[in-house]
């Protein structure tokens, strides 16, 4: 079983073992969403299935009302799990997707894209908040699957028979705006911010209505994970990084976030990489705090 990162060559040799398997392909783009599905048809791993992050892994991708609250699309989707940009689907939602397109609850999972562990990191977690254990994140993404003479194809892949998925115990931790603003800046709860620096300290919001961050969050920029090669850094190095950002903090109350709970994933899997998680996720992330009225915000950078 895999859990967290998988090789290239270990990937492959799953493969001609012939055991229970499903690869997914996540990649995405925030600024042209049609262009992850665009490069899946030209280019993935033989078996995969495209996972797309606005219609797959979200409940819905909108726009917060005044409460911070994003209304479902449909009334038979129930209420999501999280707010933000990308809210998460509710559990019974995306336990009814993954029958559909026939993953079991004896499956190896495998997830990849082609952004850094940017977008797959979602599946990974999404997997592991619904029970399931054997799950794991192709460690370098496509390029490293093609750099080690891994077939690709942009066929067309057949439909698989509909599975019983059945959700289980959740094995990672979801946090609400709510109970985040509950411990702000009190020592049960460390927020780590995944945003690039100049997103965090304020200085440019693409995105979002307010710019800034959460008071007493520190910044973790998700692509510092990785090393020049584009696979996670060694568990050690890993460890030592976020032992020197937290200062002293208990890595139990860490409690990771971005802009709409997406790119704080590789934070979460660099963390127990490192062994120092399970860690929790703030999904709503500052798309739902900064339209969440009244919550404190703040810019530059926190002591």
């Amino acid at each position: 079983m895999y859990t967290t990162l998988i090789s290239a060559d270990e990937l492959m040799a799953l493969q001609a073992s012939g055991a229970p398997l499903m690869v997914f392909d996540c990649s995405f783009d925030l600024m042209k969403p049609e262009a992850g599905a665009q490069l899946y048809h030209t280019a993935h791993i033989p078996g995969a299935h495209y996972a797309n992050l606005d219609t797959d892994l979200s409940a819905k991708h909108g726009v917060p009302n005044a409460r911070g609250e994003v209304v479902v699309a449909q009334a038979d989707e129930g209420p999501p799990a999280s707010g933000g940009r990308h809210p998460l689907p509710s559990r019974e939602k995306f336990a009814a997707w993954l029958s559909n397109i026939g993953f079991a609850n004896d499956m190896q999972a495998v997830v990849y894209d082609r952004n850094g562990a940017n977008y797959c990191g979602r599946l990974w977690w999404m997997l592991k908040w619904m029970g399931h254990e054997a799950v794991a994140v192709l460690d370098g993404g496509l390029q490293a699957w093609q750099a080690a003479g891994g077939d690709v194809t942009g066929r067309e892949e057949p439909a698989r028979f509909q599975s019983n998925f059945m959700a289980g115990r959740p094995l990672a931790s979801l946090v609400d705006t709510r109970t985040v603003a509950a411990h702000l800046e009190k020592t049960d709860q460390t927020l780590i911010d995944a945003r690039a620096a100049v997103r965090y300290r304020g200085e440019v919001e693409p995105l979002d209505p307010i710019a800034g961050h959460i008071p007493g969050a520190l910044n973790r920029p998700f692509t510092e994970n990785l090393g020049p090669d584009g696979k996670f850094k060694p568990a050690a190095q890993l460890r030592a990084e976020f032992e020197s950002l937290l200062g002293g903090r208990d890595p139990t109350t860490v409690v990771h976030h971005c802009g709409s709970g997406v790119s704080a994933v590789p934070n979460v899997l660099a963390m127990q990489i490192a062994g120092l998680g399970p860690t929790a996720l703030y999904a709503g992330s500052w798309s739902e705090w900064s339209n969440t009225p009244g919550l404190p915000t703040r810019q530059g950078a926190d002591a």
